[in-house]
């Protein structure tokens, strides 16, 4: 069992035993704790924390733990002004206040347990490098300044580290042309604010991912679809969505693509920079994904941003995805006046990424144990892949889907087309029912979608019989909504 799993259940079991002492009574001692429910010590302190937390105990250094007083009932808070309040806006507002964060709750949200996980935006924890990020931490905490205030743009030594990652053997980039963000989230939201004013179209690729579409959204910009396919985004269909909408913006993943997993071809890398510079527009590259490469992969191509000798790429990765959901560390990278524009829209919004995180991404970076970390992971994903290519084949032979299935060579997600009709979102409940998570496909979208999906992760399970297991559950799923065809 989990830590996590371990100390939600002892709170639970102490929580209900509580009634059972007065107020201001003692419970039983941490050691006893230890021996009654055969956990650890760390569990039990974390344990009477959360209770701590809820006002149901008080703990005194050297005393121990008692039952906290009850405490009086408040009376009803009328909120109902709030209403008014929130929604108002003023003439010529463009940014709604409301924020839709379904999209994004939907990949960040812990299933209940049971529930197999192949929704979801991270590796499991057998697939994350802990050793080596406990190992960072306590290294980067001990290092000279580690807990001063660092250059508001960042680390310089992690910037050049960046620098060379983004840029490639030319040295396409500088340190200077970098700044250290809080995650991949945070560089592309403010990617979005610096380069749109609110009201403005956004051109996105269509499907594309979600959390993308809820941060233009939620900056007031107004995101315009255009159609991709197994080698990325329509370039004939770019630049005609340039012309007819005047955006000044085009938002991409080039690689390994979230949700479909395509790759952008060797020759529509060029033409997105030339219809892009030709609309007077800025592209934003995310390149979240390309540290999951799978060791059966081809090559990678450069970044785009390597390829640019205008300013037209602002590029935006994260050691987020191949590390840890913690490790909120990532970076923007430009060049020309944009850059000053990043800079302060990043400083005025959060001053600055904690120096100890980013000594500490930087220890793990520059260690031997992060090398064997991708090249583990590397074979962890093309396994886990063809575990799930696998299932899906055997357990849904004889319907539409193995036949729509687009293998990707990296990343940690397949797109699955459902056949017409389908109602993805009934398909999705049943799927939970049956003990599956599973994301349906209309939130990818910035407009009505051409056909049903559902997006299937192989990194959040524990393993392969786990994804066999979950793939049986969905196949249970799919019979009941769609009567197996």
């Amino acid at each position: 069992m989990h830590e996590r799993s371990s100390v939600a259940e002892l709170a639970g079991i102490l929580r209900e035993s509580l009634n059972r002492y007065s107020p201001g009574e003692k419970l039983p001692s941490s050691r006893a704790l230890v021996e009654r429910h055969r956990v650890s010590p760390v569990t039990v302190s974390r344990a009477l924390a959360e209770l701590t937390a809820e006002g149901l105990v008080v703990t005194r250094p050297g005393a121990g733990a008692f039952r906290a007083a009850a405490r009086p009932q408040a009376g009803p808070v009328d909120t109902s002004w709030q209403e008014i309040a929130l929604s108002a806006e003023a003439a010529g507002d463009h940014a709604p206040r409301g924020v839709d964060d379904s999209g994004v709750l939907a990949t960040l949200a812990e299933s209940a347990p049971g529930v197999i996980e192949l929704n979801g935006g991270y590796l499991h924890p057998t697939l994350q490098p802990e050793r080596a990020l406990a190992a960072a931490l306590a290294r980067a905490g001990r290092r000279p300044g580690a807990w001063g205030r660092p250059p508001m743009e960042g680390v310089t030594e992690l910037r050049a580290w960046f620098a060379r990652e983004i840029g490639g053997p030319a040295g396409a980039l500088a340190a200077s042309d970098v700044l250290v963000t809080a995650g991949g989230q945070s560089a592309l939201t403010a990617a979005l604010r610096a380069l749109a004013p609110p009201g403005a179209p956004v051109l996105v690729e269509s499907p594309t991912y979600p959390g993308m579409l809820a941060a233009a959204r939620a900056s007031g910009l107004r995101p315009v679809p255009v159609p991709a396919d197994a080698d990325g985004v329509r370039t004939d269909l770019l630049a005609e969505a340039f012309r007819a909408s005047g955006a000044r913006l085009f938002v991409c993943q080039p690689l390994f693509q979230n949700p479909t997993g395509s790759v952008l071809a060797a020759g529509r890398r060029a033409e997105v920079l030339r219809v892009a510079r030709a609309a007077g527009a800025f592209v934003v590259e995310d390149d979240f994904a390309r540290r999951l490469v799978h060791e059966d992969g081809p090559a990678l191509p450069p970044t785009l941003i390597a390829d640019d000798p205008d300013g037209t790429v602002v590029h935006v990765c994260s050691l987020t995805k191949v590390a840890s959901p913690s490790l909120r560390v990532g970076a923007l990278a430009a060049r020309g006046p944009v850059w000053d524009r990043l800079r302060a829209i990043q400083i005025v919004d959060s001053f600055f990424v904690p120096r100890p995180l980013q000594e500490a991404a930087l220890e793990l970076v520059g260690s031997p144990a992060w090398g064997r970390h991708l090249r583990v992971l590397s074979g962890q994903l093309a396994a886990r892949r063809e575990a799930l290519v696998t299932a899906l084949r055997l357990h849904f032979e004889g319907t539409a889907l193995p036949g729509a299935l687009v293998v990707p060579p990296g990343g940690y997600h397949l797109w699955l087309r459902l056949p017409d009709g389908t109602d993805e979102t009934a398909l999705a409940g049943a799927a939970l029912r049956a003990g599956v998570a599973v994301a349906p496909g209309r939130p990818y979208f910035a407009a009505e979608p051409p056909a049903p999906h559902v997006r299937l992760t192989f990194a959040m399970a524990s393993g392969a019989a786990e994804l066999a297991e979950g793939v049986r559950r969905l196949r249970t799923a799919y019979d009941e909504v769609t009567g197996g065809r």
